[in-house]
């Protein structure tokens, strides 16, 4: 016991100064010469009103909606319903979220609505979209709003964001910005 104390005590020493000291000192660092600080980024309309880039509870039919959220877009919370596929409250979430899309998007078919819309991200504070979700919901944003379809449909295409390096995930839209380029067009 004896021989196993003192490497133990070097041990435990070395890694609470290394882990508890000098790495989040170096995180810290690196975050002062991140843009903003590493304070995060906000959105900001043309009307000078500013959003966290989070995702936002938009639940209006004259705007696209955001992905679901299990911590109701709480940054303070951030996290998962961690409720397995078969679950039986899950799965009456999820159709709950399926119905109530379709009952506001007459026009799609159930096969066409994006896992993105009836399922919550694993952080619950996504602002993205993905391209198809975006897409589905503008014939019921065009007929809320008055407005041509194909004027949604070049918003849409103009708040495309490439994957990472091109190659890393997939195309989405930040839902916020989105949202208030909508609002810029009347």
């Amino acid at each position: 016991m004896k021989n196993n104390l003192l490497p133990s005590t070097i041990l435990t020493t070395t890694l609470i100064v290394l882990l508890g000291g000098i790495y989040p000192f170096v995180l810290w660092g690196i975050a002062q010469v991140a843009p903003q600080a590493g304070g995060g980024f906000t959105v900001e309309s043309e009307k000078g009103r500013q959003y966290a880039n989070i995702g936002q509870a938009f639940t209006s039919d004259q705007y696209f909606w955001s992905r679901p959220s299990a911590v109701d877009y709480d940054a303070g919370g951030s996290g998962a319903s961690n409720k397995a596929a078969s679950n039986s409250a899950y799965l009456a979430t999820v159709q709950e979220r399926i119905d109530d899309f379709m009952a506001k998007n007459p026009t799609v078919e159930k096969q066409e609505i994006p896992v993105d819309l009836v399922t919550a991200s694993g952080s619950g504070l996504d602002p993205h979209i993905s391209v198809e979700a975006a897409y589905v919901q503008i014939a019921r944003i065009a007929q809320q709003r008055g407005l041509e379809m194909n004027q949604l449909e070049q918003l849409v295409a103009a708040h495309i964001q490439q994957p990472l390096f091109g190659i890393l995930g997939p195309k989405t839209i930040n839902v916020v910005e989105l949202n208030i380029a909508l609002d810029a067009l009347r």
